[in-house]
């Protein structure tokens, strides 16, 4: 639910890749009626993160500004399951596990949509009733080698992969999504923008009708690489207000200016001015500060965003131990600094664990200690506090 005056120039520009097949003649038609405007997800996890967020935000715009807005639930698709950036195939979901996804997602969604605005559809309630005849029609609207031009697919061919024949159809599938619903525009991230222009292909044939596609860029994590729960460097939309915080302050300073864009109402003059004042060598800290406070303010309240703030301030910047530290009971025995940290709820795995070793991100307290060597072995009694990471305290207790 965006907070400052929307316009069409504003939802068609500002963190959007592209318009296609061009912007101008999407804003004259937004101008002179409410267009029909759709988001498909595929409900294969349930974490969501600041990722998502951008595309979710876009698609809140179009319903702010009247327009008739469909979530589309890829229930029929995920029984595919798209293999944008992926090596394999997708193991198949079963409805009962794409529902609970699905219930998890949209509590996590309500974050940024506002479901009163937003219309839910299923699209297996018209894939799953397409007919032999209806698929070979389908099929014939495009050529296998047109299908095979996917980055991914043409990656598994070099790497002598199996393609699956099911996978191939996703593009055809999701495209006819646009058919069933008769829509004029299709958001998506860029990753997307194969298979939606494919919708806008079979518009086309099927209905005679223009549609038009909006991708949304793809952000970096907090490390600079693609955002991605596998390389644990993502802002989830779920995590607690000094997490999210610190997180956020750990950022790349080059990613503050498109955080800023992407992720907040910020107007874009300030905006500017943060950006003129970086390239005049002005100090990123309060700038990234003021971006923390923003979007724990979103994802929670701005007063868990004031704590959250005074915890960085305190345990990071000053170097103090938390008022409360979560209490960890280990055994009365040696252990190697790996197998400390693999007893602690820190939620990391243990090449995450070791990664933080070696990058000195382990610490003992109060004698102010790095333990950097993840085989170095700790006695029991020599323990007190551990400092995983910069935000994350423990107590250690021998019982």
């Amino acid at each position: 639910m965006t907070s400052f005056p929307l316009s069409i120039d504003e939802v068609l520009n500002r963190g959007v890749v592209e318009v296609l097949p061009a912007r101008d003649t999407l804003a004259k038609l937004m101008s002179e009626r409410k267009i029909r405007v759709y988001l498909g997800i595929d409900p294969t996890g349930s974490l969501l993160t600041l990722g998502h967020a951008v595309v979710l935000r876009k698609l809140q715009q179009f319903a702010d500004l009247g327009h008739q807005v469909t979530l589309l639930i890829g229930n029929g698709t995920v029984r595919i399951g798209d293999p944008t950036g992926r090596d394999s195939t997708r193991p198949v979901l079963t409805d009962e596990v794409i529902q609970e996804n699905f219930k998890n997602w949209k509590a996590q969604a309500s974050k940024i949509l506002n479901f009163d605005t937003i219309t839910i559809k299923y699209n297996g309630d018209w894939l799953d009733k397409l007919s032999y005849a209806d698929i070979v029609k389908l099929m014939a609207q495009t050529t296998v080698q047109q299908l095979l031009e996917r980055d991914m697919f043409q990656d598994r061919l070099a790497k002598n992969l199996p393609i699956y024949g099911h996978e191939i159809m996703y593009p055809l599938l999701q495209g006819y999504d646009s058919v069933a619903m008769n829509v004029d525009l299709e958001l998506g991230g860029t990753d997307q923008t194969f298979n939606m222009m494919m919708g806008r292909h079979l518009q086309r044939v099927y209905n005679n009708h223009q549609k038009w596609v909006l991708s949304t860029p793809i952000i970096n994590g907090t490390d600079g690489r693609k955002m991605s729960k596998s390389l644990n460097n993502f802002i989830a939309l779920t995590d607690e207000p000094s997490d999210m915080y610190g997180k956020v302050m750990s950022l790349t300073d080059d990613l503050i200016l498109e955080y800023f864009k992407l992720l907040t109402d910020v107007p874009l003059s300030e905006i500017s001015t943060i950006e003129q004042e970086l390239n005049t060598g002005a100090n990123p800290m309060p700038f990234k500060k003021q971006l923390a406070h923003i979007l724990t303010s979103i994802y929670h309240t701005p007063t868990l965003a004031d704590q959250a703030q005074q915890h960085f301030e305190k345990t990071v910047q000053q170097r103090q131990v938390p008022a409360e530290v979560e209490e960890v009971k280990i055994p009365a025995q040696p252990l190697k600094v790996l197998e400390l940290l693999k007893l602690l709820p820190t939620g990391q795995s243990t090449s995450d664990l070791r990664r933080l070793i070696d990058q000195g991100g382990v610490e003992l307290l109060p004698q102010a200690e790095k333990l950097s060597q993840a085989e170095q072995k700790l006695n029991p009694a020599d323990l007190q506090i551990i400092r995983v990471g910069k935000r994350r305290y423990f107590r250690v207790v021998v019982g």
